[in-house]
């Protein structure tokens, strides 16, 4: 039968359906059929030869096609069905067309004994190959080098801190990093994912996170929905991740948006770190099918490192790679590990879980009889190295290896494909106003806090008058405004934490580097601090009657905005240098405990251990808010002394200033006992800045040396 005549007979069953579905109650047959004859006339179009000027052109069975789709009842249908799915849902820029196999070689790593100080092997020898649209599952008992492999073949060993030594192949050959990078993405065993960010946020800031200009942002959408669509995720795609106050999706969705996210710059080579870790067995199984769905489809290459699946998980993987202490017990296709283990003498029992059994076989942990377990794993070993799957893997890599030799040089297509150095902090300042403003942790506990203190502060120095009686209690109230409010900003830590593991795990998989995080995170956090200095000072300044006038109250705000910068700037700091949360609180309370002991006001700065003096003090930033907030009080204002009847003038003034015969003390009296003097106002700002500046750079050198 020709192509015409086929084209005939599919228009006689199009008109069928067309009947077919005008009845309400099979609607949903007409539907499949639809999706059917979709596919079948994509297949005869692409085979069509005719190309005839005078031929008479059929009628586009496609075309025809929109009348059954535009069927007003779509009940039940907003999901694309798994064939749907097969045939209609063809996203291009996923399909891997040029990545034929990925393969290793003599895999070896070592490290240094920590207490004998001679080399202890963690990888020893390990071959193996993965062909386009299959999945490998990486598997061993806890410490038999799964996740050191896994990073290996990721070429992540930087955070690795070993020897290692290794043979990486794509299409038989070596492949650059920046080849490796373009074509590879790689999911964390945690989810670095935004919780108050709904899950099309999250693919949205991947995008702009990763993809170059040149990705239009109709197709970037396009990839978006794709996406959403392939993971079953379209029904969650306006619901927050979550957070610890907000509930959101569920584990295995997570997980799943995990995934889509970084098949996002569509790689052709998935790493997955223990995909279905914390999940149950039915989310699990989720997780891998729609992995699996993806990987089939489009021709990808997905290794996974997990730990005792499911029997229904383990059979969707197409190959396995056992590891136990480091070297290999059996590699090669799932369905051949049964009757490969039976012929070793080590049947899998019947109605037992394969993956189970096999773990536990190799798992020399919890033995009873050392010696016999360890002659057990020599044997598995040995085994292995001698049967015919060795011999197989070995002869697939050298294969490809020739084959390379005909083939075009992958490595040619490299060029950088990573998003511009101005959109990438666009994105990330963006992204932090977001999780800003919805997740209550960041920033709305900490100025609810505050405006606590504020209400506190203002009530204890409560309307305090102008007179020598209240020149201590003014002084007290400036240095705890200024001190206790850098020393709040430990409250900073958790949420700087969160986002520095985001920026690891980001950072890892070559998004950007430390230089974007910290303009990012200095920019993002400008507008709350000032928004907190204000409602601060609004509340404080005014109920424990500071001077009175629009000049003093905004200098009063710019000291302790530059204090709150300062004191957050410590925090990005000393978190970035011990990113353990108690030890970065213990660091932060103990340097803003010096700064408060060296800043001027328990003891004044002339009279202070030159030590103290010359080492701490002048690099304080609370020595330079207390000063100008000071001078700001004192140097242009009064207070009343106390009235005497038996001193001369009928006052006693505690500082003796030109204003002595009035009765009255000159504020400039109360700095000169300190030692300050005014006029120096711009300078201290400029200091400030500098500490700022210093800081931030002392923390960006940090994460730019810390790769963990």
């Amino acid at each position: 039968m020709d192509v015409c005549s086929w084209q005939d007979w599919m228009q006689t069953v199009h008109r069928a359906v067309t009947g077919l579905t005008a009845q309400p109650h099979d609607r949903g047959h007409g539907r499949l059929l639809s999706v059917l004859l979709r596919g079948i006339s994509r297949l005869l179009e692409r085979s069509n030869p005719s190309k005839s000027s005078g031929s008479t052109k059929a009628p586009s069975l496609s075309s025809n096609l929109a009348t059954i789709n535009a069927i007003p009842d779509r009940k039940g249908y907003d999901k694309m069905s798994d064939i749907e799915k097969m045939i209609g849902g063809d996203y291009a820029q996923l399909t891997n067309t040029n990545i034929r196999s990925f393969g290793w070689k003599g895999v070896t790593v070592s490290v240094k004994d920590r207490q004998t100080q001679q080399p202890k092997t963690i990888l020893s020898d390990i071959n193996g190959i993965v062909k386009a649209g299959e999945l490998l599952a990486l598997m061993g008992p806890s410490g038999s080098g799964k996740s050191t492999l896994l990073n290996v073949l990721a070429h992540r060993t930087a955070s690795l801190n070993a020897n290692v030594k290794a043979a990486i192949y794509i299409n038989g050959s070596s492949a650059n990093p920046k080849t490796f990078r373009r074509i590879s993405a790689y999911v964390e065993q945690e989810d670095a994912l935004v919780g108050s960010l709904t899950v099309r946020e999250t693919l949205s800031f991947a995008a702009r996170l990763s993809l170059p200009s040149t990705v239009s942002k109709l197709e970037r959408k396009q990839r978006i929905e794709s996406l959403l669509t392939a993971f079953g995720l379209q029904g969650q795609a306006n619901n927050l991740i979550g957070t610890p106050i907000r509930k959101g999706v569920s584990g295995g969705q997570k997980r799943r948006v995990s995934v889509a996210a970084q098949l996002i710059t569509s790689p052709k080579l998935l790493f997955l770190d223990e995909p279905t870790s914390g999940l149950d067995s039915a989310a699990s199984f989720e997780v891998i099918s729609f992995v699996k769905d993806i990987a089939k489809r489009h021709n990808l290459i997905v290794i996974a490192s997990i730990h005792q699946p499911s029997t229904s998980t383990f059979a969707m993987f197409d190959k396995l790679l056992l590891l136990s202490q480091g070297g290999t017990a059996y590699s090669g296709p799932v369905a051949e590990v049964q009757p490969y283990f039976d012929a070793c003498g080590f049947p899998i029992p019947l109605y037992m879980n394969p993956a189970e059994f096999i773990i536990d076989f190799v798992n020399t942990d919890f033995a009873r009889d050392r010696g016999e377990v360890d002659q057990q794993l020599n044997m598995v070993h040995s085994s292995w190295h001698k049967s015919r799957l060795a011999s197989a893997t070995v002869t697939e890599l050298t294969d490809e290896m020739a084959r390379n030799s005909m083939d075009t040089d992958v490595n040619a297509e490299a060029k950088d494909e990573s998003a511009s150095r101005l959109a990438i902090p666009i994105a990330l300042i963006h992204r932090s106003f977001i999780k800003s403003y919805r997740d209550i942790i960041a920033y709305g506990i900490r100025v609810a806090m505050y405006m606590g203190l504020a209400v506190m502060m203002g009530t204890v120095w409560l309307r305090l008058n102008p007179d020598q009686a209240n020149i201590q209690s003014f002084i007290n109230a400036i240095f705890f405004g200024g001190a206790f409010m850098s020393f709040m900003a430990v409250a900073y830590i958790p949420a700087f934490l969160e986002d520095r593991a985001l920026f690891m795990k980001e950072r890892a998989n070559g998004l950007y580097g430390p230089t974007s995080f910290i303009v990012a995170n200095f920019i993002t956090g400008i507008p709350y601090l000032f928004l907190i200095a204000m409602l601060f000072s609004i509340v404080a300044y005014w109920l424990s009657n500071f001077r009175p006038t629009a000049e003093a109250f905004f200098t009063w705000v710019m000291w302790l905005f530059l204090d709150l910068i300062a004191a957050e700037s410590l925090v990005v700091l000393i978190s970035s240098l011990i990113p353990i949360f108690v030890v970065a609180l213990a660091g932060t309370a103990f340097a803003n405990g010096l700064w408060m002991c060296t800043g001027g006001f328990l003891v004044p700065p002339h009279t202070l251990n030159p030590f103290w003096r010359y080492v701490f003090h002048y690099i304080d930033y609370q020595s330079y808010v207390f000063q100008g907030m000071m001078v700001n009080e004192f140097g242009q204002r009064s207070f009343t002394c106390a009235q005497s009847s038996t001193a001369p003038n009928g006052c006693t003034c505690l500082y003796e200033t030109e204003l002595a015969d009035q009765c009255l003390i000159a504020g400039t009296g109360v700095l000169k006992n300190y030692g300050y003097s005014t006029g120096s106002t711009g300078k201290w700002v400029g200091i400030m800045i500098c500490i700022i500046f210093g800081y931030r750079l002392l923390g960006w050198l940090v994460l730019y040396l810390r790769r963990t």
